[in-house]
């Protein structure tokens, strides 16, 4: 499989960045969460192609004020996208907020071939937000404790984040950091403020809708969003679902368990 291109198109006067590769059949679509980019998904896209965007307010991407960064927004971000790259059918990945996707999906389950849930936002009841969560969403702690936040911050902070000891990979870091600037930080602050845990249970009303396979995977010392979660996001599905449950791993799980990333191509590449 060849090295992802890199492509960067201006729609509406404003820059969207992808990454993408060629693959068979219905493509991979890889969404990722907060704080990260597209950076995520290279080794992933090495193996089954597909695309994978900097969601708008992150990476490369738009970050001007106004836009819209609700769940809502992404949900119709990721309708364009798709119409504009002619994505009839998809494989669909969504970690952490990359769950936005989950919306997309709950409004066009015949869209969605396959499905890989890793360590998303809970659009399921019970869900509590964690503290860093609960300090963005408070209007001015939430941005002194952005504008607190830098390399070394971050590096301490990413340490309860994955179960092998010490901070996330340098690179997974620097992607972060090279980026983390004041569009990504609003755009981080409007999509928890606009999102109360109320809401999350709302957004996943539709779950059962979405009946293609899917592949629950969850690192299960994650400290953001609790193990028990993955067997729910099973449960509400209304297909066949397979669970795996990573207790050597944590939030960002192919980091400490890089065979993940294999088996997510495993079931991207089954037949059927």
């Amino acid at each position: 499989m060849p090295f992802p291109t890199e492509q960067t198109e201006t729609i509406d006067g404003q820059p969207v960045f992808w990454r993408s590769a060629p693959s068979t059949g219905p493509v991979p679509l890889y969404l990722h969460g907060v704080p990260s980019n597209s950076d995520d998904w290279i080794p992933f896209l090495e193996l089954t192609g597909g695309f994978a965007p900097d969601l708008p307010g992150f990476g490369r991407s738009s970050k001007r004020g106004g836009r819209d960064y609700t769940v809502e927004g992404y949900d119709h971000f990721i309708e364009w996208f798709c119409e504009h790259h002619g994505l009839d059918k998809v494989q669909l990945l969504v970690h952490d907020w990359g769950a936005v996707g989950l919306s997309w999906a709950q409004r066009f389950p015949a869209k969605v071939e396959r499905l890989v849930i890793i360590n998303a936002v809970p659009f399921l009841p019970g869900y509590r937000w964690h503290r860093l969560a609960r300090a963005w969403r408070m209007w001015g702690i939430g941005e002194l404790v952005m504008g607190s936040t830098n390399r070394i911050t971050s590096k301490q902070l990413s340490r309860e984040a994955n179960a092998t000891p010490g901070p996330l990979p340098d690179e997974f870091l620097d992607s972060v950091n090279e980026h983390f600037d004041l569009g990504t930080q609003r755009a981080i602050l409007e999509l928890y403020r606009t999102s109360p845990e109320r809401k999350l249970e709302q957004l996943g009303a539709n779950l059962g809708a979405i009946e293609c396979p899917a592949l629950i995977i969850w690192g299960d010392t994650d400290p953001y969003i609790p193990a028990r979660f993955a067997d729910d996001y099973a449960a509400a599905l209304g297909g066949p679902s397979e669970v795996l449950h990573l207790p050597d791993a944590g939030h960002w799980p192919w980091f400490d368990r890089p065979d993940v990333i294999t088996r997510v191509a495993d079931f991207f590449n089954e037949p059927g």
